[in-house]
């Protein structure tokens, strides 16, 4: 049975709100469990639908996960593991694949399926192979399986065409136990690819340069497992926070770490916004009316954020005046744009550039998710909308965050989840 959003808009929300650990963060950390044998203790782990897919795969290959309390996995690598990924488990979610560094370095060896995921373009994982090749792996595909052997990983030059975030943590984790020195350039430099390399570090690994792009990881004969806590998810606190600046609200934010949405915050700024920390609790102020149009263009950290262009693109359609958003990253990461249209947004796509002239109200509709951060950006239509607006499949919302309808709930909206 699917389900989906019912939304009254027009509420002003208020109150207070603590983002949730972050989705992104959490993944390759709970894959890096599989590097060295022993028990993990991961704190601030959120509950979207990807946690447990992930968990799933990492119990498919023979680890043993307990929720000992709220937000806090106790993981178990036995050792003995079984270094196959089906295709059953990684379909549903890209970020499957970066079991496959963890496996290699752990076992010489890893045969896991081509992942899934959402709709956004082909994302290939060339960069992924490319990098396993140059650390001394064998690779083969066969039948959707990409099948990865060596005898030894031995550190090398590793120059990414582009910085990939998955594929610079899917070799960092493989890198951190080959012999000798690897250094990634071109990496990916995402608040959640420092995090990962704090984990590992925490471990006992020897990594450095995360915050230029250019990662050196010293090899190590073996690693021991940790307990960690995983940073606060800043795509969760842009979209709540765009969520208050739509409605007029006041909402005050906590476990936000501000330092990872610089971008975010300076285009919210240049449109007009305020932002205020004091005392770890965040808030933004903004009056719709008065904010101006800005042009932003999509890029790797440190600039404007792709999984935060659905969700800005909502806030400029009721900003007076032209905005534009160039998106550099995904070729299919406008699929929202047709159904803002339908609640009355006046937004015109040219390839990878989208310009918005700003309208004086959305009104609710009918509309459909295509993917998990263009579902974010319908809720907070309808929450600035005139009248009841549905959305169905939701199911893409629900992998990665965490209870949002509860959330915005809290705060005052009037959004419930209805099952049909």
């Amino acid at each position: 049975m699917s389900e989906f959003f019912e939304i009254n808009g027009g509420r002003k929300l208020k109150g207070m709100v603590k983002i949730s650990g972050s989705k992104n963060a959490a993944l390759p950390i709970m894959a890096a469990t599989l590097i060295e044998k022993g028990e993990y203790i991961l704190k601030n782990i959120p509950e979207p639908k990807d946690i447990k897919t992930m968990s799933d795969l990492l119990v498919g290959l023979g680890l043993k996960i307990e929720r000992s309390e709220k937000n806090t996995l106790k993981i178990t690598n036995p050792g003995n593991l079984k270094p196959f990924a089906s295709y059953d488990l990684v379909k549903t979610m890209r970020a499957s694949f970066v079991v496959m560094g963890p496996l290699l370095t752990n076992y010489n060896k890893a045969i896991v399926s081509l992942p899934g995921g959402c709709a956004i373009g082909t994302r290939p994982v060339n960069y992924h192979i490319k990098g396993f090749e140059a650390l001394g792996a064998r690779i083969k595909i066969d039948r959707g399986y990409v099948i990865a052997e060596t005898e030894e990983l031995v550190g090398t030059m590793i120059n990414l065409d582009f910085p990939s975030v998955g594929a610079t943590q899917n070799i960092m984790m493989a890198a951190v136990k080959a012999k000798g020195r690897t250094i990634i350039e071109n990496a990916a430099r995402e608040p959640e690819i420092e995090d990962l390399a704090n984990f590992l570090i925490k471990m006992g690994a020897r990594i450095s340069g995360t915050d230029i792009g250019r990662i050196i990881i010293d090899g190590v004969e073996r690693l021991i497992p940790c307990e960690y806590e995983i940073i606060p998810d800043r795509v969760e606190a842009g979209t709540l926070v765009i969520a208050s600046v739509l409605t007029g609200g006041e909402v005050r934010f906590k476990n936000v770490r501000l330092d990872h949405l610089d971008s975010f915050r300076l285009k919210l700024e240049e449109m007009g916004c305020r932002f205020q920390e004091i005392k770890g609790v965040l808030k933004v102020s903004g009056e719709l009316k008065k904010l101006k149009p800005v042009k932003i263009t999509t890029l790797p950290y440190p600039g404007y954020p792709t999984d935060l262009q659905a969700q800005i693109m909502v806030l400029l359609s009721l900003v007076k005046g032209t905005s534009e958003i160039k998106e550099t990253l995904f070729e299919n990461r406008f699929m929202h744009v047709p159904e803002l249209s339908r609640m009355g947004a006046d937004i015109k796509t040219d390839g990878n550039i989208a310009i918005i002239n700003g309208v004086e109200k959305l009104t609710g509709a009918e509309v459909m998710a295509s993917d998990l951060r263009a579902g974010a950006a319908l809720v907070l239509a309808g929450l600035a909308a005139e009248g009841k607006t549905l959305v169905d499949r939701i199911y893409h919302i629900d992998r990665g965050y965490e209870r949002l309808e509860e959330k915005l709930f809290s705060l005052g909206a009037e959004i419930k989840r209805i099952g049909k």
